[in-house]
C-alpha cells in the first residue's frame, strides 16, 4: 500500500494534473494507477507543454495536415484522442468505484468563457466526441460559466469546474451544480449517473499574498493563507452539502460536488514540497497533483486528516489578513482574471505553433 491509497482511506481521491500522449502510450499511466492515482486532470497550459513543447506530436500534426485539416481541428483530434485513451485505461477505476472515481478532465477552450450558449455548445459537442462516462468538461467558475454548468449538469454532463479561489466561487459554483440538479429531476432523468468536483486553486493564492506580504508578518502568514482558504471552505462544504436543498437531491440519487484542490504543486521554495496535500486531507475531496508532487508525496508525505481540524488557527491566519489590509476575496477574483488570460494565451500559443507545424508540413509535401 502507498501513500495514495492511504488518502483514499481517508476518503480523498488522489489525480494527476498531467496529460501528454506517452503517458498512455508507455504504461505511465497505469503504473500511477497501480500506485494509487484515482483520476486525470488537464488543461490549455498542459496542452501546450505536451504538443508545443516536445516531438511526440509531429508526425500526427503533419499527418493530419496531409488529410486536409485546420489547425484547429488538428488540435480537436490530438486532445480528444489523448483524453479518450486516457480515459479507457481509468474506466477501470470508474466501474470498481460504481462511478465515484477513475475520471479524466477536458476543458472548454478559454476562448468561450464569456458566453454560456457556446461553452455549452462546446461542452457537449466534446462530451459527444469522446463518448466516455468517465469524461469531465471542465468549465470556469464565471458568471457565464455558472450558467453553462447548470444545463450541462441537467444535461448529465460531469463538469469539473475551474479556476476557483473564493469562498463566494464555491457558493455560487454549489448553487449551479444544485440547481442542474434540480433541473434534471425535474425532467424525470436519473441523478445518479452525474457527477462534479469544484476545483478550489491553492498555491496561487500564496503567491500573491507573498508579494503584498509585510515583512512583520511573514512568520504568521508566508504558506498559511491559501491552506486556510481553502479548509474555510471545506467548511462550508459540508454545511451545503449537509442542507435540506440538497438533502432531498441526495435522496434522489445525487452525488456531492466534491471539493477539488488543485494548483498543489508549491510555488515557493521555502516552503515543504507536499504542503498542500499534506495540509488539506479529509473526505469527499479530490488533490490533483502535477508528477513531481506525487512522487515527493509517495516517498515522503504523511497522511492523517487535516483539512478541518485547524479551524482555530485557520480563522485566525484570515482575521490578520483582514487586520493588514490583505483582502483575499479581491486577491481570488484578480487571480482569476489572471487564470483565464494565461489559459487563453497557452491555448493561442499552441494554436500558432500547430499552424506553423502543419504550414511546414504541407510545404515539404508540395
Amino acid at each position: 500500500m502507498t501513500t495514495l491509497h492511504e488518502l483514499h482511506q481517508q476518503g480523498q481521491s488522489p489525480w494527476l494534473d498531467y496529460i501528454r500522449k506517452d503517458l498512455i502510450d508507455n504504461g505511465e499511466l497505469q503504473t500511477w494507477i497501480d500506485k494509487g492515482v484515482r483520476g486525470v486532470t488537464s488543461n490549455p497550459t498542459l496542452f501546450e507543454q505536451a504538443i508545443a513543447k516536445s516531438d511526440l506530436y509531429n508526425a500526427d500534426i503533419a499527418r493530419l495536415a496531409a488529410q486536409g485539416k485546420s489547425t484547429v481541428e488538428i488540435y480537436d483530434t490530438l486532445s480528444i484522442d489523448d483524453i479518450t485513451r486516457a480515459a479507457d485505461v481509468l474506466r477501470a477505476v470508474y466501474d470498481a468505484s460504481e462511478g465515484a472515481d477513475g475520471f479524466v478532465s477536458l476543458e472548454v477552450s478559454p476562448e468561450l468563457c464569456d458566453d454560456h450558449e457556446q461553452t455549452v455548445a462546446e461542452g457537449r459537442r466534446l462530451w459527444k466526441a469522446v463518448n466516455r462516462p468517465n469524461l469531465m468538461i471542465k468549465v470556469p467558475a464565471t458568471p457565464e460559466g455558472l450558467l453553462a454548468i447548470r444545463q450541462l449538469i441537467a444535461d448529465g454532463i460531469n463538469v469539473n469546474v475551474t479556476l476557483m479561489f473564493t469562498l463566494s466561487d464555491f457558493r455560487d459554483v454549489a448553487d449551479a451544480y444544485m440547481s442542474g440538479l434540480e433541473d434534471r429531476a425535474a425532467a424525470g432523468k436519473d441523478l445518479s449517473t452525474v457527477s462534479s468536483v469544484a476545483s478550489l486553486f491553492v498555491s496561487r493564492v500564496d503567491s500573491a499574498v507573498e508579494a503584498v506580504l509585510p515583512a512583520a508578518m511573514k512568520s504568521d502568514l508566508f504558506g498559511k493563507v491559501a491552506i486556510a482558504n481553502v479548509r474555510c471552505i471545506y467548511r462550508d462544504f459540508f454545511e451545503v452539502f449537509g442542507s435540506a436543498r440538497f438533502t432531498a437531491l441526495k435522496g434522489k440519487g445525487a452525488r456531492v460536488q466534491r471539493p477539488l484542490f488543485a494548483s498543489t504543486g508549491v510555488k515557493s521554495p521555502a516552503l515543504p514540497d507536499v504542503l498542500y496535500v499534506e495540509t488539506l486531507i479529509g473526505p469527499d475531496t479530490v488533490n490533483t497533483m502535477p508528477p513531481q508532487t506525487l512522487t515527493a508525496f509517495l516517498d515522503h508525505g504523511s497522511v492523517q486528516r487535516t483539512a478541518d481540524s485547524h479551524q482555530e488557527s485557520d480563522d485566525r491566519v484570515l482575521a490578520l489578513c483582514a487586520q493588514n489590509g490583505i483582502d483575499v476575496a479581491a486577491i481570488g477574483a484578480e487571480l482569476k482574471h489572471k487564470g483565464l488570460k494565461s489559459f487563453a494565451d497557452s491555448f493561442a500559443s499552441l494554436m500558432q505553433t500547430i499552424d506553423t507545424q502543419r504550414a511546414q508540413a504541407l510545404s515539404t509535401k508540395a
